[in-house]
């Protein structure tokens, strides 16, 4: 019987996966469509973040704690706040060009 409820348990977090990653598509296809056409601003604000990163010398495996963080809603809060990056220097390219 314990078996049964695992596979229903496995079923249902497989299933809530597959409907996180379906609401996912739509936001992760704009920013990859963003990135093709200003390639210069997301490269800018990646290396700008490694380079920060790399100068204070943080790695996620170093810092007690930080490591659940990631795996629980703050990966989420730092792919928003890059994603947002990305669109004002996309918009301000916009605007410098036209």
């Amino acid at each position: 019987m314990k078996l049964f409820g695992q596979i229903g348990k496995v079923r249902a977090a497989q299933a809530r996966v597959a409907a996180h990653r379906a609401e996912l598509v739509a936001p992760a296809a704009a920013l990859l469509a963003r990135g093709e056409r200003h390639p210069l601003t997301v490269l800018g604000v990646a290396s700008g973040a490694g380079f920060v990163l790399g100068s204070l010398d943080v790695h996620p495996l170093r810092v007690p704690g930080l490591s659940p963080l990631l795996r629980s809603g703050l990966a989420e809060a730092v792919a928003q706040g890059v994603r947002l990056l990305a669109e004002l220097g996309a918009g301000a390219a916009d605007d410098a060009s036209a």
